[in-house]
């Protein structure tokens, strides 16, 4: 299966951490609304010792789903769960012999998660009209930055940049979303982090049949995000 999956500290400058898993389709072709944490029990000599554990959630349960992300954010010294976009298999009522395993975007809800007490809420961002699916999504604080992204609705991959801010008083969490300047049209690329402030995109599509050749350094700087091609290796089309 290929579910989302995400790094969860205790808190910003914990060194423990946790991995969430959200999702995906299993080896039967289904797919999963399950969320697992996976922690590490026990180092001994050469041997990791690894605990799985599924968390049960409450009130606006993400339905199962794949190509989605899963991001966790950090805010006044607590932290949360970002969950977006995704496709999903069309309602059983609509199904026909022909179509039953036909997917559709999910709709484009920003889920909080918080993973101590179980619960999730959806929230309706004006700026997100529409589902997306395979896009890049990179936490950082209190702000998760979405980027590219592939419609199934409209078969686009439009150059889309959001910036979601979480704020997390006392009360209920605030969230909102800007549109800024300056993205790629890109999906299902590879995102690596080279160090702190600088994030590496490799590979991906930037059409139906025709594979991204660039590949590009996001960096960050007093909270501005720049996004520049970098010299690509010597790759082929294949």
């Amino acid at each position: 299966r290929y579910p989302a999956t995400c790094m969860f500290k205790g808190s910003a400058e914990s060194e423990k951490y946790q991995y969430i898993i959200h999702g995906g389709k299993t080896p039967n072709n289904e797919l999963s609304d399950k969320i697992y944490v996976i922690s590490v029990v026990s180092k001994n000599n050469k041997k990791v010792t690894f605990r799985c554990t599924e968390k049960d959630l409450v009130g606006d349960v993400p339905e199962a789903r794949y190509g989605h992300s899963i991001d966790v954010v950090y805010s006044r010294g607590k932290s949360v769960g970002v969950l977006f976009g995704g496709r999903a298999y069309i309602p059983s009522a609509q199904r026909t012999t022909e179509k039953w395993n036909s997917v559709a975007d999910c709709l484009p809800h920003v889920f909080l998660l918080d993973f101590e007490f179980g619960c999730s809420t959806a929230y309706i961002l004006p700026e997100l009209q529409d589902g997306l699916s395979f896009h890049v999504s990179i936490a950082r604080n209190d702000t998760i930055y979405i980027l590219g992204g592939h419609s199934l609705a409209n078969n686009i991959r439009p150059a889309n940049l959001y910036r979601i801010r979480v704020d997390l008083p006392l009360g209920s969490p605030a969230v909102n979303c800007t549109v800024l300047p300056g993205g790629i049209s890109v999906s299902s690329a590879i995102l690596t982090q080279t160090n702190k402030d600088e994030f590496v995109i490799v590979g991906g599509y930037q059409l139906e049949n025709q594979k991204r050749m660039v590949c590009n350094i996001i960096s960050f700087e007093d909270n501005k995000i720049a996004i520049r091609e970098m010299e690509t290796p010597d790759w082929t089309p294949d």
